[in-house]
C-alpha cells in the first residue's frame, strides 16, 4: 500500500473525456460499496474540469458521482453541448461569412464557430456547485482545482476551492487563486479556442485551460498531493514518420493544433516528473530532499487510451447531425485519413459508450496497480 495524499488529475479533450468515465467506473468497482471519495484533491482542465467538478460535488458518495457521470455521457447528443440544428449552423455560418465578406462587423463580429448555450443550461440544471463547499466542510474533499487560460494576461490560472490553509501560488505564467467554483469556471476551462466562446471571470476573458498550461500536474501538487492518478485522453503511440507527397489537409492541421493544445504539455510534465523522481532515486534522499530545496518523490499512475480515439471517431461520423457534418466538411475537418479534430466534438452516445468501455478495460488491465494506489486508509472513508 502507498501512503500520502492522493489527487485525481483529469486532462482536457472535449468529447474524449468520456474515456475518463470508464476509468472512474473501474476505480468505483475496486472500492468498497460504502467508500466515499478516495481523492482528497481533484484537479481538472477543459472537459476534464466538468468531470472533476462532478466528482467534487459528489465527494461524499464516490459511487453516486461515477454513476451520474456515466448516465450523462452515455446519453450525450451533440445538441446537449452546442447548437447543431440546421438553423443554429446556418446562423453561425452566415454570421462568419458576412464578417469575412464585409471585412468585419465591428462589435458584432462572431466570437466562436459554435454556440454552447445548451451545455451551460445542462450544467446549470444538473450540477449544484454549492455542494463543493459542503464536501469540503464535511471532510470529504480538501480542494478542487479548475484551470483556465487568460486571453489578456496570457497566464494559466488555476482557480481552486479548498481548505482555508491552502496558500495561493505564483509561478512563471501560472497562478493559483482561491475562488468559489461555479458554472462560469467550467465553461471557461472547456472553451476550445475558435470553436467555443470565451468566458469572462472577474476582469478577464478565459479560454480552454489546456492552452499555455505548461505544468498540468502542478495544481494538484500545490494543493498538497504527493500521489497522482492521471487519466489521459490520447494514445501514447507516436505517429510514424514517413515520406509524404500530398499537402496536409485542413483536418490534419486542425487535429494537429488541438493535439498540441491538449497533449504536448501533459506529456512533457509527466516526463519532467519522471526525471525528477529518477534524480532523487540516484542521488539518495539526503541533500535533494532538504526543505530549502523542496524536491520529493511523487508517485504517478497514468492511465491513457490503448487505442487511437481518432480512429474510433471515424466509425461514428455518420451519427453526427447532418448540418454539423456539412459544416465540418466545409472547413475541411472531416477526412478519410485523420479525424483527430472530430474526435474532440463527437458528443454522441455510441462514441462515448465505446470510449467508456475502453477506459474501463484499460483501467482493469492495470487493476493491481490501481488497487495499490487507492487502497489506503484516509480520513475520507465513511468507516473512519
Amino acid at each position: 500500500m502507498k501512503s500520502g495524499k492522493a489527487a485525481l488529475v483529469l486532462t482536457g479533450g472535449g468529447a474524449r473525456a468520456a474515456y475518463q468515465v470508464g476509468v472512474l467506473k473501474a476505480v468505483s468497482q475496486l472500492l468498497r460499496a460504502d467508500s466515499s471519495n478516495p481523492f482528497p484533491i481533484i484537479s481538472g482542465t477543459s472537459a476534464g474540469a466538468i468531470n472533476a467538478a462532478t466528482m467534487a460535488v459528489y465527494a461524499s458518495d464516490f459511487h453516486k458521482g461515477v454513476r451520474r457521470l456515466d448516465r450523462v455521457w452515455r446519453n450525450f447528443e451533440v445538441g446537449h453541448v452546442f447548437r447543431a440544428d440546421t438553423f443554429g449552423i446556418l446562423k453561425s455560418g452566415s454570421h462568419w461569412m458576412a464578417a469575412l465578406a464585409l471585412g468585419g462587423l465591428g462589435r458584432y463580429n462572431p466570437v466562436s464557430l459554435l454556440n454552447r448555450n445548451p451545455l451551460r443550461q445542462l450544467l446549470s440544471n444538473h450540477l449544484d456547485c454549492n455542494e463543493i463547499q459542503a464536501a469540503i466542510d464535511g471532510g470529504f474533499l480538501d480542494a478542487l482545482s479548475i484551470t483556465a487560460s487568460g486571453y489578456t494576461s496570457g497566464q494559466s490560472i488555476s482557480f481552486y476551492q479548498g481548505l482555508p490553509d491552502i496558500e495561493p501560488w505564483k509561478r512563471v505564467r501560472r497562478l493559483g487563486l482561491p475562488s468559489k467554483i461555479g458554472i462560469d469556471h467550467l465553461m471557461a476551462s472547456s472553451a476550445i479556442p475558435f470553436l467555443f466562446e470565451a468566458e469572462k471571470i472577474n476582469r478577464e476573458f478565459f479560454g480552454d485551460g489546456s492552452m499555455r498550461q505548461g505544468a498540468p500536474l502542478s495544481p494538484a501538487l500545490h494543493l498538497g498531493a504527493n500521489r497522482l492518478l492521471v487519466i489521459g485522453v490520447h494514445n501514447e503511440d507516436i505517429g510514424e514518420r514517413k515520406q509524404v507527397v500530398d499537402y496536409p489537409s485542413m483536418a490534419q492541421i486542425a487535429g494537429h493544433v488541438l493535439n498540441s493544445i491538449f497533449l504536448d504539455s501533459f506529456d512533457g510534465d509527466l516526463e519532467r516528473l519522471e526525471r525528477i523522481n529518477n534524480t532523487l532515486a540516484r542521488a539518495g534522499k539526503g541533500r535533494l530532499m532538504k526543505p530549502n530545496i523542496g524536491l520529493h518523490k511523487i508517485d504517478a499512475l497514468v492511465i491513457s487510451p490503448s487505442e487511437d480515439l481518432g480512429i474510433i471517431a471515424s466509425r461514428h461520423l455518420h451519427r453526427l447531425p447532418r448540418p454539423l457534418r456539412f459544416l465540418l466538411r466545409g472547413i475541411g475537418a472531416i477526412s478519410k485519413d485523420d479525424n483527430s479534430f472530430v474526435s474532440y466534438l463527437m458528443f454522441d452516445s455510441a462514441y462515448c459508450k465505446e470510449l467508456i468501455s475502453l477506459g474501463y478495460a484499460d483501467a482493469m488491465r492495470n487493476k493491481d496497480e490501481l488497487k495499490e494506489f487507492i487502497d489506503v486508509k484516509h480520513p475520507y472513508s465513511k468507516q473512519t
